[in-house]
């Protein structure tokens, strides 16, 4: 069989419409750096099934302090469950955009990074109460209360994620990951002090495990963000800015408490339940920072994101439940909730 030569030359095929994966490609450019946190992740990673689940017996806490514990790992569900998704669309969007090889394989592993997680959460909500972290019958007040404050985060969550949805087309990954950033400064150093305070060994060796995934994850986000920041437009400057002040709104729930007025639709008693549960959570040896200790956290992780912002001529926001003085950005709504945790 010979080659079939047309006398007026091979004819090209239709341009390709985009957004498309098409053509493939892999280049690297100036993502080297992240090529080299890509390789590192697949070593780093962990498989959750290997950590010792068979030392969770709920029979070693009392009947309230398995219902606060499984209330603090539903509270990180709702934002490690929405990881896996918020990275595949973001995955999807970077080969979509022709993002260099590098970028789209970070994505992948932070993707992988973030079902794991997800798994420990549901491992540790269902051995702990079975069913949960709603799927069980509250008897008592301690878990009427449990059941009914994360049947609000959970409608909160959903919120979010029509928010992220809309946003994941419209704005530059720049702009995107700029809160992302801020939660993993404060979650990576987070996780690391729960995993030197957890008395329980299973529990303690979840969050080493996580805070290094985090750390990495912080890695990655700060690679990204000097590869784009330096071309990121004077207008977009200030949705940085105030996407910077909806990070700390919207990781707040988690990473210390949730502040009323702002973005989070909660019911008048939700604060003190969820302060009620936190409390016993943390008598029971789950590791948890104090209410002091995380603000602390926070202060210093606001002040890491102020200094590099700061390199690109980028405003801080103000934060004045931490004393924080900045730019007022005014009111945080649905809309403006876009990070990614």
């Amino acid at each position: 069989m010979a080659l079939v030569i047309p006398p007026d030359g091979f004819r090209p095929p239709p341009p390709i419409e985009k957004p498309n994966i098409y053509p493939m490609e892999w280049r690297v450019g100036n993502a080297s750096k992240l090529a080299e946190i890509y390789e590192r992740a697949k070593i780093e990673g962990f498989n959750p099934s290997d950590l010792p689940w068979d030392a969770l017996q709920p029979a070693a806490w009392n009947a309230e302090q398995r219902i606060a514990l499984m209330y603090w790992w539903a509270l990180l569900a709702n934002f490690d469950s929405s990881g896996p998704p918020v990275f595949a669309r973001a995955m999807i969007q970077a080969f979509e955009a022709h993002e260099e090889d590098p970028v789209r394989k970070c994505f992948f592993s932070i993707t992988r990074d973030e079902v794991n997680h997800e798994e420990c959460c549901q491992r540790a909500i269902q051995g702990l109460v079975p069913g949960g972290p709603l799927n069980f019958e509250p008897r008592t007040a301690l878990e009427r209360a449990a059941h009914n404050n994360i049947a609000w985060l959970y409608h909160n969550g959903a919120r979010y994620w029509r928010g992220f949805c809309q946003a994941v087309n419209r704005y530059p990954l720049a702009v995107l990951f700029t809160s992302f950033m801020m939660g993993e400064v404060a979650s990576s150093s987070l996780f690391h002090g729960m995993a030197s305070k957890a008395a329980h060994p299973l529990f303690r060796e979840a969050f080493r495990r996580v805070g290094r995934d985090e750390a990495r994850h912080l890695q990655i986000c700060m690679a990204l963000l000097e590869k784009d920041w330096p071309g990121l437009r004077d207008d977009l400057k200030p949705l940085v800015t105030r996407q910077l002040r909806a990070g700390f709104i919207f990781l707040s729930m988690v990473l210390w408490e949730p502040q009323p007025g702002q973005f989070w639709e909660l019911p008048e008693y939700f604060l003190d339940n969820h302060r009620v549960l936190i409390d016993i959570a943390r008598g029971a040896g789950l590791g948890l920072l104090s209410y002091d200790e995380q603000a602390a956290n926070w202060r210093l992780a606001m002040a890491r994101v102020a200094r590099l912002v700061g390199r690109w001529g980028i405003e801080f926001p103000s934060i004045p439940e931490l004393d924080i003085k900045g730019v007022d950005v005014g009111d945080i709504s649905a809309a403006d909730i876009v990070p990614v945790f």
